[in-house]
């Protein structure tokens, strides 16, 4: 049997990382993006530009997304130049990270043409992207499921999370509120240490080798708030997109959010403060600039 070819629709920050991995085992990638220079160093990599995301469809079995919000995946999917206008692709993959009831929205637009959508949000960074070490989350039919899992493993961990698009888009709204919680509430128990004299090292030592160790104390005030660099690699107007699509579901499902309310507020001071595109640790600069310190290494 012939490899499937493959399409890439988005391939900015994460998806050129993701396409990259295709083409270095040697796979043919068509790929789609509004932003030429996206597009142009993909093709430099081995990518075949397509002129819209209807011809990658025209031109590949699989078509993978990765697209930064619920408005623009419905547009690449259902609109004009779309992929429902393509021919030839089946299934469509979608990294995305859109909330369930887009998901499900997009999955019953495509399934009269005969195409499958795969829910398939990942997580695990610009550095997961790269390594291919991301939690990839995916719901749609066992048996589809059993036919993408092995080019899925391409770009990490894969986990089946059920039948019915929207599961896995639940799946990485849960993990993506407690990720940005972790930055919240680790920020203002740091400034709370350094405003009484503490050394900020010493605190995420003794944090890490106690109960109170976390995602942000073990990786991002590491790797980016104690340096600085405030560079983790994911932004925060996404990480506030996110953190709003899962208030949004947890009030649907009538689930009650007191702490994921206060983490979106949060992001929202981030986002006025310092821009959708800074870095999401930079809460803590929000909880240092109320305090007056600064937590650094």
């Amino acid at each position: 049997m012939n490899s499937p070819v493959f399409g890439f629709v988005g391939v900015g920050r994460m998806g050129g990382l993701m396409s990259a991995r295709l083409l270095k085992q040697g796979h043919k990638v068509h790929v789609y993006d509004t932003s030429e220079a996206a597009v142009a160093a993909s093709v430099k990599q081995g990518a075949v530009a397509a002129a819209s995301a209807a011809a990658v469809a025209d031109a590949a079995d699989i078509v993978f997304l990765s697209l930064p919000n619920p408005e623009i995946v419905q547009k690449a999917c259902l609109h004009g130049g779309g992929l429902i206008e393509g021919t030839r692709a089946k299934r469509v993959i979608d990294f995305s990270t859109i909330g369930p009831r887009t998901a499900s929205l997009v999955a019953a637009a495509l399934a009269p043409r005969g195409v499958v959508y795969v829910d398939a949000p990942v997580s695990g960074g610009l550095a997961g992207a790269r390594d291919g070490t991301l939690a990839v989350m995916v719901s749609c039919p066992k048996a589809v499921y059993d036919e993408v899992q092995p080019v899925l493993t391409t770009f990490g961990k894969v986990f089946h999370l059920g039948e019915k698009a929207g599961q896995a888009q639940t799946m990485k709204l849960a993990n993506n509120l407690l990720a940005a919680a972790a930055i919240a509430v680790t920020s203002e128990a740091m400034v709370m240490g350094v405003k009484a004299g503490l050394k900020p090292q010493v605190m995420i030592d003794v944090i890490n080798a106690g109960s109170g160790r976390n995602s942000a104390s073990q990786d991002k005030f590491p790797r980016s708030i104690l340096p600085g660099t405030f560079d983790f690699g994911f932004a925060t107007g996404l990480s506030y997109k996110d953190v709003r699509l899962c208030i949004d579901e947890a009030e649907a499902f009538g689930v009650p959010m007191v702490v994921g309310a206060a983490v979106r507020q949060m992001l929202a001071i981030t986002n006025a403060t310092y821009g959708a595109d800074s870095d999401f640790t930079s809460m803590c600069k929000v909880v240092e600039a109320w305090a007056g310190v600064e937590v650094r290494g």
